[in-house]
């Protein structure tokens, strides 16, 4: 299969692509489809497209395609009914189960069961998760019999899976269950030459609701490649939809649609990432240890790291991008010890 026919195929299955860049990663994911059983573990930041990709590849599992793609937010599941989500349970087994349930094992048979965020899956949870992964068997609450499922994992990860092993945090046997075929999805901002296909697909993916979108204008897309976009391909979307609703003529997307009514909604979104990052630190702060102050250095180290990627642009603009002055960022990147060639 050549490369146009294999973005094509992704494309079709809702993961678009137009980089060369990332041609080893679908690949690896077309191939990982058609070796139909092989447990499969994708990592990236929140917003890459891990449960699209899972999807894609459930789709070209000629296997498995026809039955069920279940989906677990691992992140969500309640302590009380976390192991009645996973196997289901038998009528009377509890206050409240008042019929028989099938888990989510038995409703993924034959088919896939997604485990998003299962860097949050509890620590007990990981243990029965790892025994029925070993034993392809699953007993139902408050019964005595076990059953037989056949079920592919798909497992993501928001953040790397080998460090929280390290930490005690994740159980290391499950991490190489898991870890048979790992696919790392890179941020947007590693794949700034896809935007204006991204932005073209997910006009068309909204085009039953909005009017048709033709082409992206030169100057939205250079704007949009100086944004650091922290919530990824998923922000991106949102931000393609918010100018989809605004626009009342026209076929093509510019620079006066991004900021037409975008003041509020960005506003929003920052405060909602802002306050996202700050929970994150004082997890890490709290949870691992790490001074107060030098988590803080740590933040503007990184944001100044990022800020500083994105290719082509000059001091000045980085400085106007990062809202603060030259001098500050200057005097901000000596601090750091940051390496920059640019000009102001």
């Amino acid at each position: 299969m050549t490369d146009d026919e294999l973005q094509r195929e992704f494309n079709e299955l809702g993961f678009f692509s137009a980089s060369h860049a990332l041609m080893p990663l679908l690949r690896q994911a077309y191939k990982a489809a058609c070796v139909s059983d092989i447990t499969v573990l994708l990592e990236g930041e929140t917003g890459t497209g891990k449960q699209v990709l899972a999807f894609a590849i459930h789709r070209l599992d000629q296997k498995r395609k026809a039955f069920p793609f279940v989906t677990l937010h691992c992140g969500s599941l309640s302590e009380a009914l976390a192991e009645s989500e996973f196997f289901g349970h038998r009528k009377g087994a509890f206050t409240g189960a008042l019929t028989n349930r099938k888990g989510l094992f038995q409703s993924a048979h034959r088919g896939t069961l997604f485990l998003d965020d299962v860097n949050d899956l509890p620590l007990h949870l990981q243990a029965k998760l790892l025994d029925v992964l070993q034993r392809s068997a699953v007993r139902a609450i408050g019964s005595d019999q076990e059953a037989q499922v056949d079920v592919r994992i798909l497992a993501a990860a928001n953040q790397p899976l080998k460090p929280l092993v390290l930490q005690n945090r994740f159980r290391a046997d499950l991490y190489h269950r898991l870890n048979v075929v790992r696919l790392w999805l890179p941020p947007l901002r590693d794949r700034m030459q896809d935007l204006p296909n991204l932005v073209l697909a997910f006009a068309h993916r909204h085009r039953d609701i909005y009017q048709p979108i033709e082409k992206v204008e030169p100057e939205l897309v250079s704007f949009l490649q100086s944004q650091l976009f922290p919530g990824n391909v998923r922000e991106l979307e949102n931000d393609v939809q918010r100018m989809l609703f605004s626009k009342a003529t026209g076929t093509s997307l510019g620079l006066a649609d991004w900021h037409f009514g975008s003041a509020e909604a960005k506003a929003e979104n920052h405060s909602d990432l802002l306050g996202e990052a700050a929970a994150k630190t004082w997890g890490a702060i709290s949870g691992q240890g790490i001074p107060y102050a030098q988590a803080i250095q740590q933040i503007e180290r990184g944001v100044l790291e990022a800020a500083l990627s994105v290719g082509g642009r000059t001091r000045r603009e980085v400085a106007q991008l990062l809202r603060t002055s030259e001098r500050t960022l200057y005097h901000k990147i000596r601090r750091h010890e940051l390496c920059t060639q640019r000009s102001s």
